[in-house]
């Protein structure tokens, strides 16, 4: 993923949602594709999925969201639905405490199926019910430093950081790709010159070596 696929969008990246059942993931995704909550959303069953294109870096970049079931029962499934994700959003619930010891659960499962440069954000949702905390902002804060990843509070509810959390991450897995294709560039224009270290002997009729660049 990562590369033009049709002339509405230069990129196509995929997004997986994960995290305890109940945590908000649902109502994550149809506030940021649809602009939509529903006080009523039941659990999802195996995988749902939802695209919304938006703007990085002056490129038109069309977000694939997957929302995974949460429940146990069906994380066999979902382990294949990390396949292709270059970001990630980790949802727990504010008010629920074992959602959040959870979230290293969650780690482990998306760094055992997803790729190595997966881009994740940990999100602690439903900060519109402060009243019922039982997740200080500062823990959330302090288990992303430890494990190297961004942290926001959202509430769906209220639409408050959805859409920055998933800016946030479409434009750090853009900048990634954008350095990787820079990258893959300076590769090939290089590999185009012997490499360090190489000797090439091309003697011309006199004997003598040839002076020019050689050509394969």
């Amino acid at each position: 993923m990562g590369h033009r696929v049709d002339h509405e969008y230069d990129y196509l990246f995929k997004i997986v949602l994960i995290g305890d059942s109940g945590v908000g993931k649902s109502n994550i995704l149809s506030r940021f594709t649809r602009n939509e909550f529903c006080l009523e959303s039941k659990s999802t069953i195996g995988v749902e999925f939802a695209t919304r294109t938006l703007q990085v870096d002056g490129k038109t970049v069309k977000a694939q969201i997957w929302d995974t079931a949460g429940q146990e029962r069906y994380r066999a499934i979902t382990s294949a639905y990390y396949r292709g994700a270059v970001g990630a959003l980790l949802v727990y619930d504010i008010t629920k405490r074992q959602t959040f010891d959870n979230v290293q659960r969650w780690l482990r499962e998306l760094r055992d199926h997803a790729d190595s440069n997966i881009v994740i954000m940990m999100a602690g949702n439903k900060s519109d019910l402060k009243h019922l905390r039982a997740v200080l902002e500062e823990d959330g804060h302090a288990l992303a430093e430890k494990e190297g990843l961004s942290f926001l509070e959202t509430s769906a509810l209220e639409a408050t950081n959805i859409e920055k959390a998933f800016q946030t991450i479409l434009t750090e897995i853009y900048h990634i790709i954008s350095k990787k294709a820079l990258a893959a560039q300076e590769a090939a224009a290089n590999s185009t010159v012997p490499g360090q270290g190489t000797t090439i002997n091309v003697a011309d009729a006199s004997g003598n070596t040839s002076k020019g660049c050689c050509s394969t």
